[in-house]
């Protein structure tokens, strides 16, 4: 059975970040689900199955088992055996995969995939959903946060950095906006879970969430 944390917290709380530097100072795998989308995405697409074609899409699951490895230090993806990881980021498969991540059957497939890569493997995984839903026997849970004040100046700054013009107050109404209905949605709402650990970082350095998650790890 692998060591398993789970970190779950609203937009912009800096998880993916935060999951990526625990699971390397573990020596853990980072679950990174978006690249998992995009391994069926290349499945489907290397199946020529029309991504308007629903029953085909949710009958073609099973024939792809996805796996996460990290060689040397950085992520490589599996597709039923074979290293697709340089074409993850393939335009096509990009828009492949956002077509389908909606169809239940396949999040029903990477789910369970994400269950048996944790039942064998050390992880760190991070979501909205992963310590009510995909890992509620996590060894480690966590639901990481922030005002959205700080989360909004966080994204305020990102986006300047790259030279993209935008509004603050502007990016606060969107996050509140997209926290009410992460909180309100029917299939895995955002909460935190009994049990989880909860961390505000609005006052706090990367160095110091992660050195707060890594000392609940036993």
């Amino acid at each position: 059975m692998g060591y398993n944390v789970a970190i779950d917290g609203p937009a912009g709380a800096g998880k993916s970040t935060i999951a990526k530097r625990v699971a390397k100072e573990k020596g853990y795998i980072y679950v990174d689900t978006g690249a998992m989308y995009r391994a069926l995405a290349v499945y489907f697409l290397d199946k020529k199955i029309n991504p308007e074609n629903l029953d085909a899409i949710a009958a073609a699951c099973e024939g792809a088992e996805v796996k996460i490895q990290y060689e040397q230090g950085e992520q490589q993806v599996y597709l039923n055996g074979e290293n697709i990881t340089s074409r993850l980021r393939n335009e096509e498969v990009g828009n492949m995969a956002s077509k389908v991540s909606a169809v239940p059957e396949v999040r029903a497939h990477l789910l369970n995939l994400q269950k048996e890569l944790a039942r064998t493997q050390d992880v760190v995984m991070d979501g909205r959903d992963i310590g009510t839903c995909v890992l509620p026997e996590a060894d480690v849970k966590i639901f990481l946060t922030a005002s959205v004040e700080t989360r909004a100046l966080r994204r305020y700054k990102e986006l300047e950095e790259k030279g993209v013009s935008c509004d603050l107050e502007e990016i606060k109404k969107d996050i509140k906006e997209r926290d009410e209905r992460d909180c309100t949605r029917k299939i895995a709402p955002l909460r935190q879970a009994e049990d989880a650990v909860l961390i505000d970082s609005s006052d706090m350095t990367i160095e110091e969430v992660v050195k707060a998650i890594t000392d609940n790890i036993v």
